[in-house]
Formats: C-alpha cells, structure tokens, sequence
C-alpha cells in the first residue's frame, strides 16, 4: 500500500509510472516502471465478492451490488462509470470502507468501484503538489510523505481511513488547531464525471482562481464523498507554499520530530452529578479559552471521551508538539485546570513518541471489532455545553437500564480552523470551539432497533433547546459531513423544521447545488445525503 509513484497527469492516467526514490534529493529519480493491472470486475460468483462487499466498518450495512469494480487507473475508472451508467446501474465509491450510514452500502447501489488499489502517493512535479490517489489509507499518505520529504497533511486520527471520501468531507484531524482542515492545503482534485449524455470524462479542477473548474475544486473541500463523480486523486500543495522552490518539502508543513501523548482517566465510580457536571464544564471552558489561532495550545489536540458509567472510566487523551520546550507543563497546567473543583483523583499515563506512531496509533478509539454495528450523530459547538446540556449527559451515560456501549467524545476544535472564511471551502464550520460526536456499538443484529433508539432519544434531548438538532445558532453550528446521519434527512425523524442540508452545509448548498447541476446533471452520483441539483 502507499507505492510512491511519479505520475504525468490525467493525460497518462494509463500509461506506466516511474517510482521516487527518497534520498538526499527532493527531486523525483526514475527507478523502474509499473505496468497497472487490468481492472477486475467481481460478481457474486468470485471468491472475492464477499470480502469486497463486506469492506464497510459499520455491518449494519452491507453492500448488495451486482458489481464491483476493482480499479487501478483514472481510465479504468472512466470505462467502469460509463459501463454503469449505460447499464442504468446506480454508483457508489468505496475507498477506505469507514462511511458511518448507508451512503455507499445501499440496497438501490447495483455497482460499487472499489478504489482500495488506487493508492499512490507521489510528488507530482508537473503541478508542483503531493498527489494523493483515493484509495491510499491515512497511514500509508503520513508515512510516504513523512519519510520521502519530511512533510504531512493535517489529517484525521484514525489511520485506515481511506483519503477518498475523508478529504472531500473537510478533513479534521489531530493537527487542525495547527494547520487547519485538510482541504486548506488542497491545491487540485481530479474527477471522472459524467455529462447529460452518459458520457465520462476527466477533469482536473484546481484552487487557482483562473481556473475554469475552480467551482469543482471548491465542491471538493467539504461536501462529502459521491456527489459530483468519482474522485481519483488529490494534489495537496498549503496556499502559502512558494512554488519557485526547487524543494517539495517546503510544500506542506513538516510534522514535529515527537509527540507528547498524555491520557487522564477519572473513575466513573467515584463521580456524581455534581463532579461529572464540573469536569466536562472545566474542559469546555478550557477549550473555548484556548480555541484561538496561533496560541501556546495550537499544538495540542484533544478528546475528552465520556463513555457510558458500565464501561468504567472517563479519559481525557491529549497530544501536543513534544519538542517544545514547555510541553510537559502545558500539558499539567491543563490538566489541572479540568480537574478544578470535582474533587476526584485522577490518573495519568505520558509517553513521548516519534510523530509517526503517533499519528497511526489509533489513540482516540474505534469501533471494538466484536461490537461492529453502530450509530452516530455530530455537532459542531460554538459554545461549550450549557449545565442543562451537560445534565442530559450524565443521565444518559451513568443509566444503567441501557446495554449498548454508547460514548460521546468532545474533540478541540478552532485555532487555524477558525482562520478561514466560512465561504472560502464547502466546509462553512469555522467558528467552532468543540466538534462532538456520539454514537453506541453493538454487535446482535436483533438489538438495532433498540440502539438506534437510544441515540437518536440521546440527541434529541441534548439538542432540546434548538429542536433537537445542533442548529446553527449561538451555541451550536450544525455537524460534519464526515459524520454523516441520515435521520437528519428523513423529515419524520427531524422535524426540526431544519434542512439537513441547511445543518451540513448552511449558506454554502445553494453554490454546491450549482456545481452539481454543470458537473452531474443526470444525479448520477448520489446518496442520501449527496448534493440535490
């Protein structure tokens, strides 16, 4: 995975690649040359199909499709798109398998294109940007260009997430307080669409304001995965990056050499309302006072994690830049300030380790592999929970009549984030302080309902005071495309009165709504929740 390939552009999407070597130079070496494989078409009938249809992280949903695509080329992609399309078939993309609802693994999809081998990461000296194709995964995009060139993207935290669908979705991650969302060093993104005559095509839309299909590259900075057509590649280049430099590895920020990594873990056993009301009041109120951009704190990222009292505990996971001078007391000072006033002990493990294992160590948790069935649900927060918000909180999680291992984790959120106009990417969150997601695991198929029930009861009570969604309001901002719900698209489950497109996208749909209807006027790419022409 992650083969660090040269490429010459959509033009040679077919042709063999020369590889980079990494040495001394930055400049790009021809080694030796790989010849792709033919794309392989898989049915019901091959071996493969139920390892390929089973890809999804969330086994609620599993892929029914007549077809599945295994890709190696943009042109293979192009001959795949055009053979559904004139089979009337409907499209979904997989890239890393982690979509969290039904968008790709869909009872009405008939033909998936797997992406999963389309994962190169190479500079592209053509473009002057790191080109990302896909299907790489997070850890092999860290560890090609970290080692090749010194440099990374500000990602996510989760390191088999697949590029794909992460990117297009906004990309938030352990170094956004830093650096900003991934898409705010998208430089171009290249995209096999479809016109009003079936025909595919590829086009190669780039962040420069000449640009023709500039609108394309902006649709791809947070609308989400499966809108427009089906992505084939990034280039990722920071808007400050000085293109006259004769070294790549001045195009993307360099990570730091060492990661401080620090858990806090409170007892659930010795908390009460009042100590639990206090803890997640302390660090809210740390976070907002620390959400600026460019403060002592940009580097540390955080998750408070409040799972259900069965579980146990109550952890606070921290990174923060290892090599500076004053990161351990940074890191003490803040712990101290969210333990102010519970009056609870609490227990600490600190480790300093090299960026890279860091950034794949999975430190924020995933779905337990024999609990694989979830639901979850986002919101950004403008303002920290209020007492009633956090009230609701410790009643759902300190129940004992509830059996899921349901969890609410409370991300930091802000800092360079917050640098950004809300109009100048798809994604319009930018004056947030906390980005929550809550969600509950399970694994017997015969309890779904009763799962879904309980977070969908969680959240509506939480948001309460905006009807029961996270609006955008004083307090609340709407949620993350990458977490996405379709409840919030179905009017008899949101009944709000706020779109779900209004909660995802705010004033940015009706400029997506036009992308889509020049790049996709057929709605052949489309989900649940994907772009309505």
């Amino acid at each position: 995975m992650g083969l660090a390939l040269t490429g010459a552009g959509p033009a040679a999407a077919d042709t063999p690649a020369a590889a980079t070597t990494a040495g001394t130079s930055d400049t790009t070496t021809t080694a030796f040359c790989v010849t792709p494989p033919n794309a392989v078409t898989v049915t019901a009938s091959d071996p493969r199909y139920g390892y390929l249809t089973t890809r999804g992280k969330n086994v609620r949903f599993t892929s029914t499709a007549s077809d599945v695509h295994q890709v190696f080329t943009t042109g293979q992609v192009v001959a795949a798109v055009e053979s559904a399309v004139a089979a009337g078939q409907r499209i979904a993309v997989r890239g890393g398998g982690h979509c969290l609802d039904d968008l790709v693994d869909n009872p009405s999809v008939q033909t998936v294109i797997d992406m999963s081998r389309m994962n190169a990461v190479y500079y592209d000296s053509t473009h002057q940007a790191f080109a990302v194709e896909a299907g790489a995964l997070l850890q092999d995009v860290y560890e090609t260009l970290l080692l090749g060139w010194g440099v990374t993207v500000p990602g996510g935290t989760c390191p088999t997430v697949g590029v794909g669908g992460y990117v297009a979705g906004g990309g938030f991650g352990a170094m956004t307080r830093q650096h900003g969302m991934c898409v705010d060093h998208l430089y171009g993104v290249e995209v096999v669409v479809v016109n009003a005559a079936g025909k595919a095509s590829v086009v190669l839309a780039t962040r420069d304001p000449g640009d023709p299909h500039n609108d394309l590259w902006w649709a791809h900075t947070g609308a989400g995965g499966g809108n427009f057509g089906v992505v084939t590649r990034y280039l990722f280049r920071s808007p400050v990056a000085v293109t006259s430099t004769t070294s790549p590895s001045a195009l993307l920020p360099a990570p730091p050499a060492t990661t401080l990594v620090t858990t806090a873990v409170w007892s659930w056993s010795k908390l009460d309302r009042t100590s639990f009301s206090t803890l997640v009041a302390n660090y809210g109120a740390w976070v907002a006072a620390n959400s600026a951009p460019g403060g002592p704190y940009s580097s540390l990222f955080s998750g408070l994690l409040l799972e259900q009292a069965s579980l146990g505990t109550v952890a606070l996971i921290c990174e923060i830049d290892g090599t500076l001078a004053n990161a351990k007391q940074l890191m003490s000072d803040m712990l101290t300030a969210v333990n102010q006033g519970t009056g609870v002990d609490y227990a600490v493990q600190q480790s300093t380790m090299p960026w890279m294992d860091a950034a794949v160590a999975g430190l924020y948790g995933g779905t337990p592999s024999a609990n694989n069935r979830s639901k979850g649900k986002g919101a950004y927060l403008r303002e920290p929970y209020t007492a009633d918000q956090i009230g609701t909180l410790y009643t759902y999680l300190s129940s004992d009549t509830y059996s899921g291992l349901g969890a609410i984790v409370l991300f930091s959120y802000g800092g360079q984030a917050n640098a950004v106009a809300p109009a100048a990417t798809a994604n319009p969150h930018r004056d947030s302080v906390i980005l929550s997601y809550l969600a509950t695991y399970w694994s017997d198929p015969s309890q779904d309902d009763e799962h879904v029930a309980w977070v969908r009861s969680f959240y509506q009570d939480l948001y309460a005071g905006t009807g029961g969604v996270p609006a955008p309001d004083t307090g609340t901002d709407g949620t993350y495309i990458n977490y996405p719900d379709t409840d919030l698209a179905d009017p008899s489950l949101n009944t709000s009165g706020i779109s779900w497109s209004s909660l995802y996208f705010k004033g940015n749909y009706a400029r997506l709504q036009s992308v889509k209807r020049t790049y996709d006027p057929g709605d052949v790419f489309r989900h649940s929740l994907s772009i309505r022409p």
